[in-house]
């Protein structure tokens, strides 16, 4: 296949074109640390840690397995025929075949009709090793009226890596699942990944992601309602510092009647940071009475960070409510000001700015364990963007 161009409207504004592609190549290293999110998250119906695409780790409470919960390798899976590429089909992207390609330990996590997980299922997806290439692989399919929580947390060690991860989330119909996505990739890494979801009838699935690394790194989140009444809700927040590019592309599919989907992505750009938003609501033929909403704003916390911002829709039904909306601005000087001529210092007040623009998107992400790991993270971003100021001036 053709490497792909920034020529390409998909690849649009992205730096695609600086990836040295044979500068790469899939390892078998398994070795490393576990992730920090295993210690927030110490309640946990399960776990999986992956290692450059293979499983190193795995736990499972035992009355969930014992009434059929599966957590762990598709090659340990009793029923595994059809599971890998349920959701995400054959595609003709470059980097969705070199994951097939490539694929090492991919992980199921299969949940049974009618069981309820209370606690969330955690995977811990690392990749780590210059010159490092690793292709994981997550299957969450769920049955009929069940309901489960995932945490999945990607990162990387020190120095060039290339992560191509490819989640796939298959709800069946009633079915209630929640996926937490959090990126803290290096700074010298790539990622690549995609998330694709499928929703039967009366399904809901709720993706949230927390892009917050990666030197450049992408995501693709495609959501397909299938089913009359399926909901669909998308959510992301990015902060993008010094060096950055945070890429997402999404499409809210509605393919039934009466479907619902949600977006609401929210980034702040420090230094030179630069972030892409390009997405999609399709509504076909035959989906009629779909609500959907797509909506991504975007604060430049210094003159030299870079904001695109592209919403689309495209309408086959004239029975709909359909709305999109993106912004592109500076910090508020109003409330700037306001904070200030009441004692508070310029920094506070504009951590307070930053910290009460993410609000709704925190609020509203599935698993909230994984609030304080996002938390810290933008707050270490922020005492760096605010130490480069000052040096700068």
């Amino acid at each position: 296949m053709a490497f792909p161009s920034d020529q390409e409207e998909i690849w649009r504004y992205t730096p695609i074109g600086d990836l040295e592609i044979d500068s790469y190549a899939p390892s078998d290293d398994t070795s490393g640390k576990d992730s920090t999110i295993f210690d927030v998250l110490s309640t946990r119906a399960g776990l999986v840690e992956v290692r450059n695409g293979w499983v190193t780790r795995q736990e499972l409470d035992d009355s969930l397995a014992q009434n059929g919960l599966f957590v762990g390798r598709l090659a340990d899976h009793p029923d595994p025929e059809g599971l890998l590429g349920s959701v995400a089909g054959e595609s003709k992207d470059y980097f969705a075949v070199l994951s097939d390609a490539f694929v090492g330990d991919a992980v199921v996590i299969d949940v049974p009709a009618g069981m309820v997980v209370e606690s969330p299922i955690v995977v811990g997806e690392r990749s780590r090793g210059e010159g490092a290439a690793s292709f994981p692989r997550l299957v969450v399919r769920l049955g009929a009226d069940s309901e489960a929580s995932v945490v999945q947390h990607q990162s990387t060690g020190v120095g060039p890596v290339l992560a191509v991860p490819v989640t796939e989330l298959d709800v069946g119909p009633a079915a209630r699942l929640r996926l937490l996505n959090i990126q803290v990739m290096g700074s010298s890494a790539t990622q690549l990944g995609t998330i694709v979801a499928r929703a039967a009838q009366d399904a809901t699935v709720t993706v949230g992601a927390a892009g917050l690394g990666g030197g450049y790194s992408r995501l693709r989140l495609d959501c397909r309602l299938e089913g009359r009444g399926a909901d669909g809700n998308l959510l992301a927040l990015y902060y993008g510092e010094t060096g950055q590019t945070l890429d997402f592309r999404t499409l809210q599919d509605h393919a039934a009647p009466n479907t619902t989907s949600n977006l609401l992505f929210k980034g702040a750009l420090a230094g030179d940071a630069r972030s892409i938003y390009t997405g999609m609501i399709q509504v076909r033929p035959d989906a009629a009475g779909t609500n959907a909403y797509q909506t991504n704003r975007n604060i430049k916390l210094s003159k030299e960070a870079w904001a695109e911002s592209v919403p689309n829709l495209e309408i086959e039904n004239s029975d709909v409510r359909c709305s999109h909306a993106s912004t592109v601005s500076p910090i508020d000087e109003e409330q700037l000001f306001y904070l200030e001529s009441r004692g508070v210092p310029s920094e506070t007040a504009e951590r307070l700015i930053v910290a009460g623009f993410f609000r709704d998107v925190l609020e509203q992400l599935p698993v909230e364990d994984g609030y304080s790991v996002i938390e810290e993270i933008i707050a270490a971003k922020q005492d760096r963007h605010q130490l480069a100021s000052k040096v700068s001036s």
